[in-house]
């Protein structure tokens, strides 16, 4: 076989083709893994929402994308309605987030039919090495922040005790605390929003829409 000659068009050809063919293999690979990450993240989703609720047997009777603004930044709120094993409404599981000390802190909050914080997890975060992890544990009941069982339906929210309030912040880290908190309170916001029928838990004004 011929050698190619070394020339500028060679050059150009292989590289092309190099890069034609990584191409394709790329989009193969995002292809091949696409649909198991998505069933992954959907499962962790699940078990999420089952955590947050505190029951192990429920049905998500509705999903809701909310959009606000705050702090003139458009957030993405996501309230997942959950019935019990009866058909009965349970609650709301609501995903929310803010902005933390290295960037965005996104959770899932569980609130029950009276607006009192049933549970959470954090899904993501950005925070120095061990706050995420730190967050994860330190507002759940018994912890040292501990906000499972408070009734946001009082109107009074969740503010770090350095800001007057009565949460405990995490050990050197009030930013993220705040952060945190932040995300239960507006999760709380767009969950009492939602004017919800407490015996069905489909919103008043899409029952009133399918009518």
């Amino acid at each position: 076989m011929k050698k190619l000659e070394s020339s500028l068009t060679n050059m150009v050809v292989v590289l092309v083709a190099v890069a034609v063919i990584t191409g394709g293999l790329l989009a193969w690979v995002n292809n091949f893994t696409s649909e198991p990450i998505k069933v992954q993240k959907e499962l962790v989703l699940s078990e999420g929402i089952r955590n947050v609720i505190g029951l192990k047997d429920i049905t998500v009777a509705q999903e809701d994308t909310i959009r606000k603004l705050v702090d003139g930044k458009e957030l993405i709120f996501v309230v997942h309605k959950v019935n019990d094993a009866s058909g009965k409404f349970a609650g709301a599981a609501v995903e929310s987030s803010s902005m933390g000390f290295g960037g965005e802190l996104k959770l899932l909050v569980g609130f029950d039919t009276k607006g009192k914080v049933l549970g959470y997890t954090v899904l993501q975060h950005s925070e120095t090495p061990g706050l995420g992890a730190k967050a994860d544990k330190w507002f759940q009941k018994g912890g040292k922040g501990d906000i499972i069982g408070r009734d946001l339906s009082t109107g009074k929210s969740l503010v770090v005790n350095k800001d007057g309030g009565d949460v405990d912040a995490i050990t050197a880290s009030t930013i993220t605390t705040r952060a945190f908190l932040k995300a239960v309170n507006q999760a709380y916001a767009v969950y009492a929003e939602q004017d919800i029928d407490a015996a069905s838990g489909a919103s008043r004004q899409a029952k009133s829409a399918a009518q």
